[in-house]
């Protein structure tokens, strides 16, 4: 079984890395809502450290490999005690613990932050994705239906909601 990965907050210079690890995932396509590559200043401003960025968290392996990150911004339609989230595994890395240590980190932040509820917006044919927000505990709480990719296929949205514990001790 691979070491548990290590956690920590993302910096700028993490950028080009990340932008490497997240373009991979867009071009294989199929589990992400993201479909246009991303430059590493794009992605800092947009996903990692820009003014709309309430926390990001890298997962990295004891080589400094960076496995995966995990992004809460602001978005305008949803409340603003309700952070929107993403995450990213490198490919060929899922299923290893990644994406729930980076969880368990953001929403410790979340609560610290004042926020109510975290929101993922997930495409209903990523079924990866829908099993990993269940087991984390979010449930569904709406549905977008038809959204076109860029080929014009229609994909529904699916909105999955996690409520924050009151307390920080909730929170482990």
């Amino acid at each position: 079984m691979p070491a548990t990965p290590s956690i920590r907050p993302v910096r700028s210079e993490d950028a080009a890395a990340l932008a490497d690890l997240l373009n991979a995932i867009i071009a294989a396509g199929g589990t992400t809502a993201l479909e246009e590559p991303f430059s590493p200043e794009l992605l800092d401003e947009v996903f990692l450290t820009g003014p709309e960025v309430l926390c990001c968290f890298v997962a990295e392996d004891a080589t400094g490999l960076l496995l995966g990150f995990q992004t809460l911004i602001r978005v305008p339609h949803l409340p603003a005690d309700v952070g929107d989230i993403g995450t990213f595994a490198r490919i060929g890395t899922v299923q290893r613990g990644i994406g729930s240590a980076l969880f368990a980190a953001t929403k410790a932040r979340a609560a610290e932050l004042g926020l109510r509820e975290i929101n993922a917006i997930i495409r209903a044919d990523n079924t990866g994705g829908l099993t990993f927000y269940g087991k984390q505990g979010f449930v569904d709480h709406s549905v977008k239906p038809e959204v076109p990719l860029a080929d014009g296929t229609p994909v529904d949205r699916i909105n999955k909601r996690y409520v924050l514990p009151r307390s920080a001790a909730e929170v482990k």
